[in-house]
């Protein structure tokens, strides 16, 4: 490559003089391992098992190239895009688990998030998305992805059968007198005490990697306590992509919508507009906080305070949801695990650009991927519930009129098995407080408008 050609490409990702090509590549090395567990995780969150899984795997990798390549390109950051954890457990939730065809379902759960993607692109382009996001009161804000965090930790606990249904008590242990019960819970535990044990006394790679590590512990355990042997069946890369043709772009067929607007499948017209909404405020909240928090890492924010070329950053995301609605999953945002690419020196979208070539070649892993159980991710799940927990130590607990709606928020979601009730009931409860103790103002309208849809959909509409 000539120099004026390494130039126009340098410029094309936003290189710049304080950094290199070296520190830029190890960054993208960096994120990439700290994420990659998206790959397994995402399809045993979304749907389980069976041709979806094969579809959802292939279609997680494809979502992650082109929403990581939006930011190498047009925002030029070194940030990366996958399904959102949370997201796709509300995507398995929502429509997985409705009345009908799972695999119908799926292509209308994808028309939900196809239409969520388009509304967040109208968003950003006018500028709404951001106003939005300002508006909401701070107490939300934090209890939201803390909420959500405690919601997954909760299904990877009953994906390794820590929890399971009591008759009287509505959850409890295992009989773990019991090997067959036992064994899965020891994976988990010891593969969430493997990924702490990775993270607080391992160096570099090792520390970066350490979800990937703990999931490999639990797999490692998993065929010992089982007494099981893993199988490599290499034809499964064509049937990963035999299947991805079949069920992947299952967005475009006609009986997709037809499921989706049916009025009967999710609930009525009301019901799918407030999945949109809910879909939508989710992967609002969980950009921004991911932005500012890695801008503020990589001394990217304006003298406001606000990251360089938000409106950018938010219309890779929206674009990102609507290309991963079309190839078969649910809502792509940013990821948190940014900050490891950032924390190494990563500036540019030359970061981006080596993370997305490292998750393309993933296309052709599914034999590796398909050996990793269930149980093995449960950690994973488990350990980023903790991470997202950790915004809730900054809502005012001294303040009651913002420790009750945010105490709600957060634990709703997991007891209700629904992210959309507990938004709903803390943005009720937060409106009804300001109301009666004096305190609503100007600020508080958005909000409001909010709860008054929720309150209509708890009236009209059965529980979601």
């Amino acid at each position: 490559m000539s120099d004026k050609s390494q130039t126009k490409f340098g410029k094309a990702l936003g290189l710049k003089s304080d950094t290199s090509i070296k520190t830029e590549v190890i960054a993208g090395l960096t994120t990439f391992f700290a994420m990659c567990y998206i790959i397994f995780v995402n399809p045993n969150t979304m749907v389980g098992a069976g041709p979806l899984w094969n579809t959802v795997y292939i279609g997680t990798i494809i979502a992650a190239v082109i929403g990581t390549l939006l930011y190498a390109f047009l925002a030029k950051k070194p940030f990366a895009q996958a399904s959102g954890m949370g997201l796709n457990a509300f995507f398995f939730v929502s429509f997985m688990l409705a009345a009908g065809d799972p695999t119908a379902n799926y292509g209308a759960g994808l028309v939900i998030i196809l239409i969520s993607g388009l509304v967040f692109m109208v968003l950003s382009i006018t500028g709404l998305r951001s106003y939005i996001a300002k508006s909401l009161p701070d107490c939300l804000k934090k209890a939201i992805p803390a909420g959500i965090g405690l919601f997954i930790a909760f299904i990877g606990m009953q994906g390794a059968g820590i929890v399971v249904a009591d008759l009287f008590t509505l959850v409890e242990l295992p009989d773990l007198r019991t090997w067959a019960a036992a064994a899965p819970v020891l994976c988990a535990i010891l593969g969430l005490i493997a990924i702490v044990v990775f993270n607080k006394i391992g160096a570099g790679w090792m520390k970066k990697m350490s979800i990937v590590l703990g999931i490999l512990v639990s797999t490692v355990l998993y065929y010992l306590f089982t007494w099981t042997a893993p199988s490599f069946d290499f034809a499964q890369i064509g049937q990963s992509f035999k299947d991805f043709g079949n069920y992947g772009f299952s967005v475009f067929k006609p009986e997709s919508w037809s499921i989706a607007f049916d009025g009967v499948t999710f609930g009525s017209i009301f019901a799918v507009i407030m999945l949109i909404v809910t879909f939508c405020l989710v992967d609002m909240f969980d950009t921004i906080g991911t932005l500012y928090g890695t801008c503020a890492q990589a001394n990217m924010l304006d003298e406001n305070g606000d990251p360089l070329d938000i409106e950018k950053c938010m219309m890779c995301d929206s674009i990102a949801t609507t290309a991963g609605a079309m190839v078969g999953v649910s809502t792509v945002t940013t990821f948190v695990e940014s900050a490891s690419g950032v924390a190494e020196g990563g500036k540019t979208g030359l970061t981006s650009l080596v993370i997305a070539a490292l998750f393309a070649v993933c296309l052709f892993l599914t034999p590796l991927a398909s050996i990793i159980p269930g149980v093995a991710t449960a950690p994973a799940l488990m350990y980023v519930g903790v991470l997202m927990l950790k915004n809730f130590k900054a809502v005012d607990m001294d303040d009651l009129s913002s420790a009750i709606p945010a105490f709600l928020t957060l634990t709703l979601m997991p007891l209700t098995y629904s992210i959309s009730n507990g938004i709903a009931i803390g943005a009720i409860s937060y409106v009804l407080i300001r109301l009666f103790t004096g305190k609503f103002s100007k600020k508080d309208i958005v909000v409001t408008v909010i709860a008054i849809l929720f309150v209509f959909r708890f009236v009209f509409v059965a529980a979601m």
